[in-house]
């Protein structure tokens, strides 16, 4: 298995069908997080619909159009961050992540993120990266601006959810910004090719 190491205790690896059982225990743990922002989420309450949200990531790695990774503490996978597009014909890819209560207000979101960025623009050559959130999400607004993206727009009453029109802020980073970020980025241990990480 190949991971990257984020910190001492915290490692990001591919998430794979085969881990449903363990995935929809963390998302129930994450639910409250996870809904009303993450659309999978809400629809993976049993162990099928958790296996066809893996499979269908496992179906996009395969395409090479999205991708989904877990982060584990201390062995336990307490959130993740995925590719929810990824087009290297226009060079554009969109960022996604989330998390239980247990994997907040520790960085390890903001590891993980930095990594996804750096294989896209500096691995695979990709020219813009996308971050999409609810307005009313201020966690991932925060991640957002940590990263240094750029708010472009702000979608008004876009996301429905349960009967409640949400406005969608969409942030982006272009691999230029981020090379002129270099002295900001916090580099982690010593990692290990994660599987097309």
């Amino acid at each position: 298995m190949y991971a990257i190491a984020l910190t001492e205790n915290a490692e990001l690896r591919t998430l794979e069908p085969w881990q449903d059982a363990e995935f929809l225990a963390h998302i129930d743990r994450a639910r409250a997080n996870t809904d009303p922002w993450i659309p999978w989420a809400s629809r993976s309450t049993d162990l099928e619909s958790a296996h066809a949200t893996l499979q269908n990531f496992a179906d996009k790695q395969a395409a090479d159009a999205g991708r989904i990774y877990g982060i584990w503490r201390d062995g336990t996978l307490i959130g993740g961050v995925m590719f929810v597009h990824f087009d290297a014909g226009t060079g554009n890819c969109e960022i996604g992540v989330w998390a239980e209560p247990a994997g907040e207000g520790h960085g390890l979101i903001s590891a993980a993120v930095r990594h996804l960025i750096a294989y896209a623009f500096e691995e695979r050559g990709m020219h813009r990266v996308e971050w999409w959130n609810s307005a009313g999400n201020t966690r991932s607004r925060a991640v957002a601006r940590r990263m240094g993206m750029h708010l472009d727009a702000t979608l008004r009453e876009q996301s429905l959810y349960q009967g409640v029109r949400h406005d969608m802020e969409v942030w982006s980073l272009l691999t230029h910004e981020w090379r002129g970020q270099a002295g900001r980025r916090v580099k982690g241990p010593a990692t290990v090719p994660a599987e097309g990480l």
